[in-house]
């Protein structure tokens, strides 16, 4: 089975590197390197995600699937009194999510090792995920069905994808889980859907 970046284990060269971008008017930098997805800039669609997410200081978000920890860092740098979890199957993931957060000397961001929700504590206000289209519809699926589980009343899963490439099923099936959806953003091909949680 060749190893994807959704994969616990990786096992090519890291080839670390560093990148920088200008997420919520604050520039980051960020330690990336093979194995993890996107690795030599912030995608458009992880960007898109963090510039229009609904977040309010004071919330408890989860970045599921976090990556090198892009939208998490992102968010808990420009809501400073909000709680931010970040988690990932993928521990190279998390070993760069960590050196980022001590990076960007981020105090409100914490890092756990999570496949999907299993090592996950707690409600939140808000979960943040741009999934894995490639891993399958399944996995995607599964975020949106057990995120219910995990969100406070009145809390919202927010997804980032192209609608062209899977997005439209996505805002199809929250919208059966939850009973309700809005696309909040639309730009390049990429909407921002989200769901809340009666």
């Amino acid at each position: 089975m060749a190893e994807h970046y959704y994969s616990q284990n990786q096992r090519s060269a890291l080839n670390l590197k560093k990148i920088s971008a200008v997420l919520r008017g604050i520039r980051l930098e960020f330690y990336s390197g093979s194995g993890v997805f996107s690795k030599d800039k912030v995608d458009r669609g992880t960007e898109v995600l963090i510039e229009n997410c609904a977040v309010e200081n004071k919330w408890d978000v989860l970045d599921l699937g976090c990556g090198y920890g892009a939208v998490g860092i992102a968010v808990a740098k420009a809501f400073p009194n909000s709680k931010v979890i970040l988690s990932d199957v993928n521990k190279r993931a998390l070993k760069l999510a960590k050196m980022n957060v001590e990076l960007n000397k981020v105090e409100n961001a914490y890092v756990v090792f999570s496949d999907l929700y299993s090592g996950v504590l707690g409600e939140f206000d808000t979960i943040l995920s741009n999934p894995p289209m490639s891993a399958g519809r399944e996995l995607c699926f599964r975020i949106i069905e057990e995120a219910k589980d995990y969100l406070k009343k009145g809390g919202f899963l927010q997804m980032v994808a192209k609608h062209r490439k899977g997005g439209k099923m996505l805002e199809e099936k929250m919208l059966g889980v939850f009973g309700n959806v809005e696309a909040i953003a639309k730009f390049s091909g990429y909407r921002v859907y989200i769901s809340k949680k009666e």
